[in-house]
């Protein structure tokens, strides 16, 4: 059969003038597939290609029995510094995901649970074929509703207080990054070096932690001091910056780069270097000459592509570390 005409979309109508098939059974065959007979399925297919009606995915789909979608919670907008990682991941995501012919369905949730129960409703009615997390914590959890569920996910972080979780992750070795950023600190002469970051949080507590086992083995005369807050900004950084200086600390290592951003207005810099370094490497960073310690989240997005697609196609589950990269800086804009 040709093409529709020139300047005309086909549509379930006319694909049926065209057959000699009722309207409803040209939609039965796309939405309900198992009432209609085997021949009448495979003419209708067959027109569906050739007409253009939506080209491959209807006929793909009824195929492959897949619905070519993964589904991803769009995270609320993040105040400046805190939402810029989050949009670059789905960003990449979104470009990983179609390269291997696939979309993402963006959603809305208010919280974890209804994340979990939002996707699993996805999956039993089977708008996705499988679905990617991110930002996982202690206790979440969306991990372990998703596979009592049967649906093929994957997770951009840790299950933190189940390392012998079954489901595939990606996640960014933070304990790597932090000890990068101490011996840059030592290199440059500091010895009294402490770290600052939010309290809450599996990311935040092996960046903590890497940072003062980094600190005992490079400074074992001295150690680390630490303080935590319990909102991850500039303000709140600022704050735990002044209690660590009071204390003699003359280098901080922070859990984020809004911290850094906090704890440099106290500790200043000379001459454009700053004893400072954040984590993120945001554009705010970037911008500043701040250095700071950058996940390689178009890596993680694509690997949390792969490691879907692969939970839905049965195979093994993977986890996965990747390494961030430390990216040491001058602060131009206040350098003489």
């Amino acid at each position: 059969m040709s093409k529709a005409k020139a300047g005309k979309r086909a549509t379930l109508a006319s694909l049926g003038d065209q057959l000699g098939l009722s309207r409803q059974t040209i939609s039965n065959v796309l939405n309900n597939p198992s009432i209609v007979s085997e021949e009448t399925r495979n003419r209708v297919l067959e027109a569906i290609e050739a007409s253009g009606y939506r080209p491959s995915a209807a006929a793909r789909a009824l195929r492959t029995k897949r619905s070519m979608t993964i589904a991803l919670r769009l995270y609320p907008a993040g105040d400046g510094i805190e939402g810029a990682l989050m949009d670059r991941f789905t960003h990449a995501v979104t470009e990983a995901a179609q390269a291997h012919g696939y979309r993402i369905a963006l959603f809305c949730a208010d919280d974890m649970r209804s994340e979990a129960d939002a996707l699993v409703e996805l999956h039993e009615e089977a708008q996705i074929d499988a679905a990617i997390i991110s930002d996982t914590y202690p206790g979440d959890p969306r991990p372990a509703a998703l596979w009592e569920a049967g649906l093929p996910f994957s997770a951009f972080g840790r299950q933190w207080e189940r390392p012998e979780a079954p489901h595939s992750w990606v996640d960014v070795d933070g304990r790597v990054g932090v000890r990068a950023a101490v011996e840059h600190l030592v290199a440059a002469g500091y010895r009294r070096i402490g770290y600052l970051g939010p309290r809450v949080g599996g990311a935040s507590e092996d960046r903590r932690a890497g940072c003062l086992e980094a600190l005992a083995e490079c400074v074992p005369s001295v150690g680390g001091d630490q303080e935590l807050t319990e909102r991850d900004t500039p303000k709140a950084g600022a704050a735990a910056a002044s209690a660590l200086q009071e204390r003699g600390v003359t280098a901080v290592v922070c859990g984020s780069d809004a911290m850094a951003m906090g704890a440099l207005s106290v500790f200043g810099h000379r001459d454009g270097h700053a004893p400072i370094v954040g984590f993120d490497d945001t554009p705010v960073a970037r911008a500043m000459g701040l250095s700071s310690v950058a996940q390689p989240v178009e890596e993680a997005a694509r690997l949390a592509v792969e490691l879907a697609l692969a939970a839905a196609n049965g195979e093994p589950s993977r986890q996965l570390l990747i390494e961030p990269e430390l990216v040491v800086r001058r602060l131009e804009a206040f350098a003489r």
